[in-house]
Protein backbone atom coordinates (compact mmCIF):
# COMPACT_ATOMS: atom_id res chain seq x y z
CA UNK A 1 0.00 0.00 0.00
CA UNK A 2 2.99 2.19 1.02
CA UNK A 3 4.20 2.17 -2.79
CA UNK A 4 0.29 2.49 -4.23
CA UNK A 5 0.89 6.34 -1.76
CA UNK A 6 4.37 6.68 -3.41
CA UNK A 7 3.49 6.49 -7.03
CA UNK A 8 0.51 8.35 -6.54
CA UNK A 9 1.60 11.40 -4.71
CA UNK A 10 4.91 11.22 -7.26
CA UNK A 11 2.97 11.27 -9.91
CA UNK A 12 0.47 14.17 -9.20
CA UNK A 13 3.13 16.32 -8.29
CA UNK A 14 5.21 15.83 -11.62
CA UNK A 15 2.45 16.65 -13.66
CA UNK A 16 1.26 19.38 -11.25
CA UNK A 17 4.57 21.30 -11.08
CA UNK A 18 6.05 19.85 -14.37
CA UNK A 19 2.98 21.30 -16.29
CA UNK A 20 3.42 24.60 -16.25
CA UNK A 21 7.20 24.53 -17.28
CA UNK A 22 6.13 21.97 -20.37
CA UNK A 23 3.48 24.76 -21.08
CA UNK A 24 6.54 27.46 -21.10
CA UNK A 25 9.15 25.31 -23.54
CA UNK A 26 5.91 24.19 -25.67
CA UNK A 27 4.80 28.54 -26.51
CA UNK A 28 8.75 29.10 -26.79
CA UNK A 29 8.81 26.60 -29.53
CA UNK A 30 5.14 27.35 -30.94
CA UNK A 31 4.04 23.92 -30.78
CA UNK A 32 0.43 25.12 -30.34
CA UNK A 33 -2.54 22.69 -31.35
CA UNK A 34 -4.38 23.56 -34.67
CA UNK A 35 -8.20 23.12 -34.70
CA UNK A 36 -10.14 21.56 -37.33
CA UNK A 37 -12.18 24.15 -39.65
CA UNK A 38 -15.26 22.27 -39.39
CA UNK A 39 -15.38 22.14 -35.77
CA UNK A 40 -17.74 23.92 -33.35
CA UNK A 41 -16.57 27.77 -33.72
CA UNK A 42 -16.52 28.06 -30.15
CA UNK A 43 -13.20 26.14 -30.57
CA UNK A 44 -11.65 28.70 -33.04
CA UNK A 45 -10.17 30.33 -30.10
CA UNK A 46 -8.42 27.08 -28.84
CA UNK A 47 -5.95 27.39 -31.70
CA UNK A 48 -2.35 28.00 -30.68
CA UNK A 49 -2.95 26.32 -27.43
CA UNK A 50 0.21 24.41 -26.50
CA UNK A 51 -0.43 20.38 -27.42
CA UNK A 52 1.78 17.40 -26.67
CA UNK A 53 0.74 17.73 -22.84
CA UNK A 54 0.35 13.76 -22.96
CA UNK A 55 4.43 14.11 -22.25
CA UNK A 56 3.99 14.86 -19.16
CA UNK A 57 1.76 12.44 -18.44
CA UNK A 58 4.12 9.65 -19.66
CA UNK A 59 7.15 10.85 -17.60
CA UNK A 60 4.85 11.40 -14.53
CA UNK A 61 4.17 7.77 -14.63
CA UNK A 62 7.08 6.38 -15.65
CA UNK A 63 8.82 8.36 -12.50
CA UNK A 64 6.32 7.73 -10.15
CA UNK A 65 6.42 3.90 -10.75
CA UNK A 66 10.19 4.13 -10.29
CA UNK A 67 10.36 6.73 -7.24
CA UNK A 68 7.71 3.21 -5.74
CA UNK A 69 9.89 0.84 -6.65
CA UNK A 70 13.55 2.42 -4.64
CA UNK A 71 11.31 3.25 -1.86
CA UNK A 72 10.35 -0.66 -1.27
CA UNK A 73 13.90 -1.88 -2.77
CA UNK A 74 13.11 -3.95 -5.18
CA UNK A 75 12.79 -3.68 -9.15
CA UNK A 76 10.26 -3.97 -11.79
CA UNK A 77 8.20 -6.78 -13.17
CA UNK A 78 8.18 -7.98 -16.67
CA UNK A 79 4.35 -7.19 -17.02
CA UNK A 80 5.28 -3.41 -15.79
CA UNK A 81 7.74 -3.05 -17.82
CA UNK A 82 5.79 -4.43 -20.65
CA UNK A 83 2.71 -1.92 -19.75
CA UNK A 84 5.33 1.07 -19.79
CA UNK A 85 7.01 0.02 -23.14
CA UNK A 86 2.98 -0.29 -24.55
CA UNK A 87 2.53 3.31 -23.07
CA UNK A 88 5.77 4.43 -24.57
CA UNK A 89 5.26 3.14 -27.74
CA UNK A 90 1.94 4.00 -28.32
CA UNK A 91 2.68 7.51 -27.20
CA UNK A 92 5.48 7.89 -29.32
CA UNK A 93 3.36 7.30 -31.95
CA UNK A 94 0.93 10.05 -30.82
CA UNK A 95 4.20 12.42 -30.85
CA UNK A 96 4.60 11.76 -34.19
CA UNK A 97 1.55 12.55 -35.05
CA UNK A 98 1.65 16.00 -32.80
CA UNK A 99 4.48 16.83 -34.57
CA UNK A 100 3.51 16.50 -38.04
CA UNK A 101 0.31 18.32 -37.40
CA UNK A 102 2.73 21.34 -36.59
CA UNK A 103 5.23 21.20 -38.54
CA UNK A 104 2.71 21.18 -41.49
CA UNK A 105 0.63 23.54 -39.73
CA UNK A 106 -3.09 21.72 -40.07
CA UNK A 107 -4.78 19.87 -37.71
CA UNK A 108 -3.81 16.09 -39.97
CA UNK A 109 -0.89 14.40 -38.79
CA UNK A 110 0.36 11.16 -39.69
CA UNK A 111 -1.78 9.46 -42.49
CA UNK A 112 -4.17 6.67 -41.25
CA UNK A 113 -1.64 3.95 -42.93
CA UNK A 114 1.49 5.33 -40.91
CA UNK A 115 -0.35 5.78 -37.75
CA UNK A 116 -1.44 2.03 -38.20
CA UNK A 117 2.19 1.26 -39.09
CA UNK A 118 3.53 2.88 -35.88
CA UNK A 119 0.82 1.20 -33.44
CA UNK A 120 1.03 -1.99 -35.29
CA UNK A 121 4.95 -2.30 -34.58
CA UNK A 122 4.45 -1.62 -31.11
CA UNK A 123 1.39 -3.81 -30.69
CA UNK A 124 3.20 -6.92 -32.70
CA UNK A 125 6.13 -6.13 -30.21
CA UNK A 126 4.19 -6.54 -27.03
CA UNK A 127 2.11 -9.28 -28.13
CA UNK A 128 5.15 -11.46 -28.38
CA UNK A 129 6.47 -10.49 -25.50
CA UNK A 130 3.85 -10.53 -23.60
CA UNK A 131 3.79 -14.38 -23.78
CA UNK A 132 7.41 -14.83 -22.87
CA UNK A 133 8.74 -14.30 -19.06
CA UNK A 134 6.85 -16.85 -16.94
CA UNK A 135 7.22 -16.66 -13.09
CA UNK A 136 7.85 -19.18 -10.56
CA UNK A 137 4.43 -20.57 -11.08
CA UNK A 138 5.03 -20.92 -14.70
CA UNK A 139 2.55 -18.00 -15.65
CA UNK A 140 3.27 -15.59 -18.61
CA UNK A 141 1.57 -12.27 -18.33
CA UNK A 142 -0.69 -12.50 -20.43
CA UNK A 143 -2.39 -15.93 -21.84
CA UNK A 144 -3.67 -17.27 -25.46
CA UNK A 145 -7.49 -17.28 -23.62
CA UNK A 146 -10.18 -14.24 -24.55
CA UNK A 147 -10.68 -13.18 -21.55
CA UNK A 148 -14.55 -11.45 -19.60
CA UNK A 149 -13.88 -10.90 -16.12
CA UNK A 150 -10.57 -13.74 -16.10
CA UNK A 151 -9.89 -16.18 -18.64
CA UNK A 152 -13.04 -18.17 -20.36
CA UNK A 153 -12.24 -21.32 -22.02
CA UNK A 154 -12.35 -19.84 -25.10
CA UNK A 155 -8.78 -20.21 -26.48
CA UNK A 156 -6.58 -18.30 -29.54
CA UNK A 157 -4.83 -21.29 -29.65
CA UNK A 158 -7.03 -23.79 -30.67
CA UNK A 159 -5.34 -25.02 -33.87
CA UNK A 160 -1.98 -25.31 -32.38
CA UNK A 161 0.65 -22.94 -31.20
CA UNK A 162 2.09 -21.09 -34.35
CA UNK A 163 -1.62 -20.25 -34.61
CA UNK A 164 -2.89 -18.99 -31.93
CA UNK A 165 -0.08 -16.75 -31.66
CA UNK A 166 -0.60 -15.54 -34.59
CA UNK A 167 -4.26 -14.94 -33.66
CA UNK A 168 -3.44 -13.52 -30.23
CA UNK A 169 -0.92 -10.91 -31.83
CA UNK A 170 -3.65 -9.55 -34.13
CA UNK A 171 -6.78 -9.46 -31.05
CA UNK A 172 -4.27 -7.57 -28.96
CA UNK A 173 -3.40 -5.10 -31.84
CA UNK A 174 -6.89 -4.86 -32.68
CA UNK A 175 -7.66 -4.03 -29.19
CA UNK A 176 -4.64 -1.27 -29.06
CA UNK A 177 -5.90 0.50 -31.95
CA UNK A 178 -9.32 0.65 -30.90
CA UNK A 179 -8.29 1.43 -27.59
CA UNK A 180 -5.73 4.17 -28.70
CA UNK A 181 -8.15 5.50 -31.35
CA UNK A 182 -11.56 5.43 -29.02
CA UNK A 183 -9.46 7.66 -26.31
CA UNK A 184 -8.31 10.17 -29.01
CA UNK A 185 -11.59 10.49 -30.52
CA UNK A 186 -12.68 11.58 -26.71
CA UNK A 187 -10.40 13.83 -26.36
CA UNK A 188 -12.18 16.83 -27.99
CA UNK A 189 -13.77 18.99 -25.37
CA UNK A 190 -10.92 20.60 -22.14
CA UNK A 191 -10.31 18.19 -19.69
CA UNK A 192 -12.75 15.65 -21.21
CA UNK A 193 -10.62 12.41 -21.93
CA UNK A 194 -7.88 13.43 -18.73
CA UNK A 195 -11.02 13.33 -16.31
CA UNK A 196 -12.27 10.49 -17.83
CA UNK A 197 -9.09 8.62 -18.03
CA UNK A 198 -8.50 9.04 -14.70
CA UNK A 199 -11.77 7.78 -13.43
CA UNK A 200 -10.96 4.23 -15.71
CA UNK A 201 -7.65 3.41 -14.69
CA UNK A 202 -9.15 4.24 -11.11
CA UNK A 203 -11.38 1.45 -11.52
CA UNK A 204 -8.38 -0.80 -12.67
CA UNK A 205 -6.44 0.22 -9.23
CA UNK A 206 -9.34 -0.87 -7.24
CA UNK A 207 -9.27 -4.28 -9.52
CA UNK A 208 -5.37 -4.87 -9.57
CA UNK A 209 -4.89 -4.47 -5.94
CA UNK A 210 -7.84 -7.08 -5.69
CA UNK A 211 -6.18 -8.97 -7.62
CA UNK A 212 -3.42 -9.01 -6.06
CA UNK A 213 -4.45 -9.49 -2.53
CA UNK A 214 -6.58 -12.77 -4.12
CA UNK A 215 -3.91 -14.06 -6.69
CA UNK A 216 -3.61 -17.98 -6.79
CA UNK A 217 -0.25 -18.89 -5.34
CA UNK A 218 -0.05 -21.69 -7.56
CA UNK A 219 -1.03 -22.79 -11.27
CA UNK A 220 -3.86 -24.57 -10.24
CA UNK A 221 -4.60 -22.38 -7.11
CA UNK A 222 -6.33 -23.82 -3.82
CA UNK A 223 -8.52 -20.86 -3.15
CA UNK A 224 -11.68 -20.25 -4.58
CA UNK A 225 -11.94 -17.42 -6.98
CA UNK A 226 -8.37 -16.50 -6.58
CA UNK A 227 -6.86 -14.93 -9.92
CA UNK A 228 -3.86 -16.25 -12.27
CA UNK A 229 -2.41 -13.13 -12.89
CA UNK A 230 1.30 -12.44 -13.02
CA UNK A 231 2.73 -9.04 -10.88
CA UNK A 232 -0.73 -7.52 -10.13
CA UNK A 233 1.10 -5.36 -7.64
CA UNK A 234 2.97 -3.92 -9.85
CA UNK A 235 0.29 -2.77 -12.33
CA UNK A 236 -1.45 -1.07 -9.56
CA UNK A 237 1.43 0.54 -9.04
CA UNK A 238 1.39 1.73 -12.61
CA UNK A 239 -2.42 2.16 -12.31
CA UNK A 240 -2.54 4.59 -9.49
CA UNK A 241 0.78 6.29 -11.41
CA UNK A 242 -1.42 7.03 -14.51
CA UNK A 243 -4.35 8.35 -12.23
CA UNK A 244 -2.34 10.48 -10.57
CA UNK A 245 -0.92 11.69 -13.53
CA UNK A 246 -3.86 12.79 -14.71
CA UNK A 247 -5.51 14.43 -11.64
CA UNK A 248 -2.11 16.59 -11.54
CA UNK A 249 -2.82 17.65 -15.50
CA UNK A 250 -6.73 18.04 -15.16
CA UNK A 251 -5.53 21.14 -13.31
CA UNK A 252 -4.19 22.51 -16.12
CA UNK A 253 -6.18 20.96 -18.73
CA UNK A 254 -9.61 21.72 -17.76
CA UNK A 255 -11.55 24.71 -19.30
CA UNK A 256 -10.03 26.96 -20.22
CA UNK A 257 -7.08 24.81 -21.38
CA UNK A 258 -3.80 25.86 -20.65
CA UNK A 259 -2.35 22.52 -22.73
CA UNK A 260 -3.63 19.95 -24.47
CA UNK A 261 -2.80 16.12 -23.91
CA UNK A 262 -2.52 16.10 -27.66
CA UNK A 263 -2.13 12.66 -29.74
CA UNK A 264 0.78 11.88 -26.95
CA UNK A 265 -1.48 11.39 -24.36
CA UNK A 266 -4.71 9.96 -25.85
CA UNK A 267 -2.60 7.44 -27.78
CA UNK A 268 -0.57 6.41 -24.64
CA UNK A 269 -3.80 6.46 -22.17
CA UNK A 270 -5.16 4.45 -24.93
CA UNK A 271 -2.60 2.03 -25.39
CA UNK A 272 -1.52 1.63 -21.74
CA UNK A 273 -5.49 0.80 -21.22
CA UNK A 274 -5.58 -1.45 -23.56
CA UNK A 275 -2.65 -3.80 -22.12
CA UNK A 276 -4.45 -3.76 -18.86
CA UNK A 277 -7.16 -5.13 -20.22
CA UNK A 278 -4.76 -7.80 -21.87
CA UNK A 279 -2.65 -8.22 -18.66
CA UNK A 280 -5.59 -8.11 -15.90
CA UNK A 281 -7.19 -11.13 -17.75
CA UNK A 282 -10.32 -8.41 -18.58
CA UNK A 283 -11.04 -7.64 -22.07
CA UNK A 284 -14.28 -7.90 -22.42
CA UNK A 285 -14.88 -6.47 -18.79
CA UNK A 286 -12.56 -3.54 -20.41
CA UNK A 287 -15.69 -2.06 -22.51
CA UNK A 288 -17.96 -1.15 -19.57
CA UNK A 289 -15.37 0.24 -17.28
CA UNK A 290 -13.82 2.31 -20.25
CA UNK A 291 -17.57 2.69 -21.53
CA UNK A 292 -17.45 6.17 -22.29
CA UNK A 293 -14.05 5.84 -24.69
CA UNK A 294 -16.60 2.88 -26.30
CA UNK A 295 -19.84 5.02 -26.80
CA UNK A 296 -17.52 8.27 -27.95
CA UNK A 297 -15.96 5.38 -30.69
CA UNK A 298 -19.15 3.91 -31.83
CA UNK A 299 -21.32 7.40 -32.39
CA UNK A 300 -18.36 8.20 -34.90
CA UNK A 301 -18.51 4.65 -36.38
CA UNK A 302 -22.65 5.04 -36.48
CA UNK A 303 -22.64 8.51 -37.63
CA UNK A 304 -19.93 7.85 -40.62
CA UNK A 305 -21.94 4.55 -41.74
CA UNK A 306 -25.42 6.06 -41.51
CA UNK A 307 -24.19 8.98 -43.72
CA UNK A 308 -23.10 6.73 -46.31
CA UNK A 309 -25.74 4.23 -46.69
CA UNK A 310 -28.41 7.52 -46.35
CA UNK A 311 -26.64 10.79 -47.18
CA UNK A 312 -28.05 12.02 -43.65
CA UNK A 313 -26.66 12.57 -40.22
CA UNK A 314 -27.94 10.96 -36.68
CA UNK A 315 -26.17 13.46 -34.83
CA UNK A 316 -24.96 17.44 -35.77
CA UNK A 317 -21.30 16.53 -35.19
CA UNK A 318 -19.57 13.97 -34.12
CA UNK A 319 -18.26 12.26 -31.87
CA UNK A 320 -21.18 12.83 -29.74
CA UNK A 321 -19.50 15.57 -27.20
CA UNK A 322 -19.25 18.06 -30.29
CA UNK A 323 -23.43 16.98 -30.87
CA UNK A 324 -24.00 18.13 -27.12
CA UNK A 325 -22.22 21.24 -28.11
CA UNK A 326 -24.26 21.98 -31.04
CA UNK A 327 -27.04 21.69 -29.15
CA UNK A 328 -26.47 23.99 -27.07
CA UNK A 329 -24.71 22.80 -24.08
CA UNK A 330 -21.80 24.47 -22.48
CA UNK A 331 -18.75 23.08 -22.59
CA UNK A 332 -18.33 22.19 -19.11
CA UNK A 333 -21.87 20.99 -18.85
CA UNK A 334 -20.88 18.64 -21.54
CA UNK A 335 -17.26 17.39 -19.95
CA UNK A 336 -19.03 17.19 -16.64
CA UNK A 337 -21.80 14.72 -17.54
CA UNK A 338 -20.04 12.90 -19.27
CA UNK A 339 -17.42 12.15 -16.54
CA UNK A 340 -20.69 11.47 -14.30
CA UNK A 341 -21.50 8.92 -17.22
CA UNK A 342 -18.23 7.19 -17.00
CA UNK A 343 -18.16 6.86 -13.11
CA UNK A 344 -21.53 4.93 -13.57
CA UNK A 345 -20.08 2.90 -16.59
CA UNK A 346 -16.79 2.37 -14.14
CA UNK A 347 -18.75 1.87 -11.38
CA UNK A 348 -21.12 -0.60 -13.19
CA UNK A 349 -17.56 -2.95 -13.99
CA UNK A 350 -16.27 -2.91 -10.69
CA UNK A 351 -19.61 -4.50 -8.99
CA UNK A 352 -19.82 -7.04 -12.14
CA UNK A 353 -16.27 -7.61 -11.42
CA UNK A 354 -16.93 -8.27 -7.51
CA UNK A 355 -19.95 -10.31 -8.25
CA UNK A 356 -18.31 -12.53 -10.58
CA UNK A 357 -15.70 -13.27 -7.63
CA UNK A 358 -18.37 -13.43 -4.76
CA UNK A 359 -20.19 -16.13 -7.60
CA UNK A 360 -17.20 -18.17 -7.24
CA UNK A 361 -17.11 -18.26 -3.17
Amino acid sequence: MLAILIALAVSLFVTLLGTPLLIRLLVAHQFGQFVRQDGPTSHFTKRGTPTMGGLIIILATVIGYGVALLVMGRGPSASALLLLFLMVGTGFVGFLDDFAKIRHRQSLGLTPILKIIGQGAVGIIFAVLVLQFRDRNNRPPATMNISFIRDTGLTLAFAGGVVGIILFILWANFLITAWTNAVNLTDGLDGLATGASMIAFGAYTVITIWQSNQACQGVLGATPGCYQVRDPRDLSIICVAIMGACFGFLWWNTSPAQIFMGDTGSLALGGAFAGLSILTHTEVLAVLIGGLFVIEVCSDVLQVGFFKLTGRRVLRMAPLHHHFELKGWNEVTVVVRFWVIEALLMGGGIGLFYTEWLAQQ
